[in-house]
């Protein structure tokens, strides 16, 4: 017994010593095996095949090359991207420099528009009569509305002067606009039609916040359809050439303009309105015959701010101050932005330029007397625009040239989308009055300044009116140009 427990200790012994045997070469060889995967991979340490590791390395380095790449391109096409953007702005700055500043509304189109067919008139020849009839007997009464209510007039009353044509949904929203505005109970409105149109007539007469006067143009298209200052049979083509217009011996064949074209009734009628309405309020009403307040000039299709009033008081005070005081008060401007918080104090004296101080432009007696002692020169000046005649005079017959002071933070907007020098598909005036409700309620901690200062600026060059833009080259317009200046005058 004793025997067998000894042979079976040996035996494990000696087979536990066998295992340690086999278990030391195994140990050997794999040291040998990874000293050996040492000298060939001697960066391998994660222990990978040496085909692995190259291929992780190549997409490492595939990457950061890609990125690299990627960066240059990148900022490549950003320089030429800036580098196009910088040009573009710069051609657009260009561009903006060289084109007339645009409106609210639209750009203003200065020469005559290129339209040749000639609208008809509807009414009958007893229709003009009664309408003739109606226009003279308001012209000789002179009725001022709510007179009672807001009178009487003063010498120093402030006198607004509107043109009106037929566009009666911009004339309803000045006329909102008007109620709104400060002490505009002391002001007289003279509205000025060169159309009978009896919706327009009740929206006046309806007016219950100021004093008014309507008066009428009597020399309109409405009630000379058919002869001068209408277009009549005889009367020459636009486009015909001279040649053709002797040949045909029509009455204007010796007076086409500047640029050979014939009258067109419908782009004269706005400068002899102009003209009349302005002789007729300084020197034949009675209300206002010996005035010696400011005369405001606003336009159907014009909006005012709630203290344009409260402001052109304050400019025509601050004028006065002046060494030599401006012979123009402007109201309005034809930009499309504004910054109130920077310009509502602001006042500036300049040179009157006639495309850019034409809105809501405020003049007095002496002003208007320097300006009809050059009627030949504003009836005469081939331009059917009464602004650019205007600067024909200030540039050729007055002894100094036209001085403007205007508000640099607006206070008269344009909101005619459509009309002789402006035109855009869509006609509706909501689109318009929305950028101006907009811009009206921005400014409102803005308005009514309580004081006002003047910055002096020169024209950028020498003041050189261009070439007119035609349309009064028949005699027949300059001779009924001076006839009204004169059968008011005398």
């Amino acid at each position: 017994m004793i025997r067998r427990k000894a042979s079976c200790l040996k035996t494990c012994i000696a087979a536990i010593g066998l295992v340690c045997i086999i278990y030391l070469r195994t140990e050997d060889r794999n040291k040998v095996d990874a000293d050996t995967g040492k000298k060939d991979l001697p960066n391998n340490r994660l222990g990978r095949v040496p085909q692995e590791e190259q291929n992780v390395e190549m997409d490492v380095e595939r990457r950061r090359r890609g990125e690299e790449e990627y960066n240059v391109l990148r900022r490549r096409e950003e320089e030429e991207f800036n580098g196009r953007r910088d040009d573009l702005l710069l051609r657009r700055r260009e561009d903006e420099e060289k084109k007339p500043v645009e409106s609210l509304a639209g750009e203003r189109e200065h020469g005559i528009p290129n339209v040749t067919n000639r609208e008809t008139n509807d009414l009958v020849k007893s229709e003009i009569a009664d309408i003739l009839h109606y226009i003279d007997e308001i012209n000789s009464e002179q009725v001022i509305y709510n007179l009672d209510l807001f009178g009487p007039l003063q010498s120093s009353t402030l006198v607004i002067a509107v043109q009106v044509h037929d566009r009666i949904q911009y004339l309803r929203q000045l006329i909102i606009s008007l109620s709104g505005a400060k002490d505009i109970d002391k002001t007289l409105i003279v509205f000025s039609h060169d159309v009978w149109d009896e919706d327009i007539n009740k929206l006046v007469r309806s007016i219950d916040f100021a004093m008014v006067m309507q008066i009428f143009y009597p020399y309109s298209l409405q009630t000379h359809p058919t002869t001068f200052p209408g277009e009549s049979s005889r009367d020459c083509p636009r486009n015909a050439k001279i040649k053709e217009a002797k040949a045909m011996n029509c009455v204007n064949k010796d007076w086409p303009d500047l640029y050979g074209h014939y009258r067109e009734a419908k782009f004269t009628q706005t400068k002899h309105h102009w003209w009349w309405k302005a002789n007729t309020i300084f020197d034949k009403l009675n209300s206002t015959g010996n005035s010696q307040g400011l005369v405001l000039f606003l336009e159907e299709d014009h909006f005012v701010a709630e203290d344009f009033i409260h402001v052109l008081r304050m400019m025509e005070e601050e004028n006065k101050k002046l060494d030599k005081p401006a012979n123009i008060l402007c109201m309005g401007t034809y930009l499309k932005k504004f910054n109130y918080k920077l310009n509502s104090r602001q006042l500036e004296l300049t040179q009157w330029m006639s495309s850019k101080h034409n809105m809501g432009m405020a003049i007095t007696r002496a002003t208007w007397n320097k300006i009809i002692q050059c009627r030949n020169h504003f009836c005469q000046y081939d331009d059917y625009n009464w602004d650019w005649s205007l600067l024909y005079v200030s540039l050729n017959c007055m002894k100094e040239k036209l001085q403007v002071l205007m508000v640099k933070g607006p206070r008269v907007f344009h909101i005619g989308e459509c009309g002789v020098h402006h035109k855009k598909k869509d006609c509706a005036s909501s689109l318009v009055m929305e950028k101006v409700n907009y811009i009206v309620k921005a400014a409102q901690m803005y308005l009514y300044p309580k004081s006002v200062s003047v910055v002096t600026s020169r024209p950028r060059k020498k003041s050189a009116l261009k070439k007119g833009n035609g349309g009064w080259g028949d005699k027949r317009d300059h001779q009924l140009c001076l006839n009204i200046s004169s059968s008011i005058n005398d």
